[in-house]
C-alpha cells in the first residue's frame, strides 16, 4: 500500500480513499439502493475489506443519501481503532447557524465522539456562501470552535467549480485540506506545464489535497462508447493511475460498493509501475540535446 502525509494535518494516510457517495446515493452510476438489505450488506462488507487491506482514508457526508452513507460507514467501522483510520465527513454550506447541529448528527450516525476531518460540502460557492463562511460567528469560526472542543481534529472544504471564493478559502490559511474534482478530463486544477492551478495554490498553503471524480464518474467511458461503441477495454486503472501520478495529489477517492472493487483498487494503488512522469507527459516539445560541435 502507498502512503503519504496529508499536508499540514501531519497524518499518514493511504493514497487511495474509500469514497462514500456510492454507499448512500440510490442508483448512483448503477443500480443500487442503500435501503435494500442485500445492497447494504455488500457495502458494509466492502468497507470492512478495505480496512483489512490497509486503506485508511474514508470519506462520507450527510448529503450522500440523507445520512445513509454515514450510517453505513458507522456500522462498518464500529469497533475499528479510531487512530488506525482517517474518517472525513462534511457540512452543507447553506446554513452556517446549523454547523454545530450538523456535526453532532454526523457523529451519532458515524458512532464516533470525534471525527478526523470536517469539511464544508461545496459544488459552486456563491457570494452569499462566502459571507456566511467568513462573517463573525460564521461557519469557519464554528468549525474552528468544534476543532478546539475536540469534535474534529482538522477542518477543510470541498469544491467542484473553481471561482474567487474557492481561492479565498484556500489563501485564508484557516483550512487543513481541500477536496476538489480532478481527473483526465478535468485537468484545470493543475497545469504541470505552466505550474499553475488550484492545486499549486493549495500546495503553497501546505494543505492536504484530496481528489474526487478520480475515474471521471463515468464520463470518459461514455465518451469512448460514443466514438467507439465496440470498445470493451476497462479504463479504470489507467484513469486512476493518471491521477495518482500527480505528485500534488495526496489522496485519490474511489467509490466502492463491493469487496471485488476494493481489492481491484488496492491492486491499482500498489502497482507503482503504472505511474507516469507528469512533467514528461505534458512536455510540448522534444528535449533538445547538447549543441553540436
Amino acid at each position: 500500500m502507498e502512503y503519504t502525509t496529508l499536508g499540514k494535518t501531519g497524518r499518514k494516510v493511504t493514497r487511495i480513499g474509500f469514497g462514500g457517495a456510492p454507499a448512500g446515493l440510490k442508483d448512483y452510476l448503477e443500480s443500487y439502493d442503500p435501503d435494500d438489505a442485500t445492497d447494504r450488506e455488500k457495502t458494509v462488507a466492502a468497507v470492512a475489506r478495505a480496512v483489512e487491506l490497509g486503506i485508511t482514508y474514508y470519506d462520507t457526508a450527510p448529503g450522500y443519501g440523507n445520512g445513509k452513507s454515514e450510517e453505513i460507514f458507522g456500522e462498518a467501522l464500529d469497533g475499528v481503532d479510531e487512530d488506525s483510520i482517517f474518517l472525513a465527513t462534511k457540512i452543507a454550506p447553506d446554513d452556517p447557524d446549523a454547523t454545530r447541529a450538523s456535526i453532532e448528527q454526523s457523529l451519532r450516525r458515524l458512532r464516533r465522539s470525534r471525527i478526523d476531518l470536517f469539511q464544508i460540502h461545496g459544488t459552486a460557492y456563491t457570494l452569499a456562501h462566502e459571507e456566511g463562511f467568513f462573517r463573525k460567528g460564521g461557519m469557519i469560526e464554528q468549525m474552528e470552535r468544534a476543532r478546539e472542543e475536540g469534535l474534529t481534529r482538522h477542518i477543510g472544504f470541498t469544491v467542484e467549480a473553481i471561482n474567487e471564493t474557492t481561492l479565498r478559502l484556500i489563501k485564508c490559511g484557516r483550512f487543513d485540506t481541500v477536496q476538489l474534482a480532478y481527473n483526465i478530463m478535468y485537468q484545470h486544477p493543475c497545469d504541470p506545464y505552466w505550474k499553475y492551478g488550484t492545486m499549486y495554490d493549495a500546495e503553497a498553503q501546505n494543505m492536504g489535497i484530496v481528489v474526487m471524480r478520480t475515474l471521471t464518474s463515468g464520463l470518459f467511458q461514455r465518451w469512448i462508447k460514443t466514438v467507439n461503441p465496440e470498445n470493451t477495454f476497462d479504463y479504470s486503472e489507467a484513469l486512476a493511475q493518471f491521477v495518482l501520478s500527480n505528485p500534488l495529489v495526496d489522496v485519490a477517492l474511489l467509490g466502492m460498493r463491493t469487496v471485488e472493487t476494493v481489492e481491484k483498487n488496492v491492486r491499482i494503488c500498489e502497482n507503482l509501475a503504472g505511474r507516469i512522469d507528469m512533467d514528461e507527459f505534458h512536455r510540448k516539445y522534444p528535449a533538445i540535446g547538447p549543441p553540436r560541435g
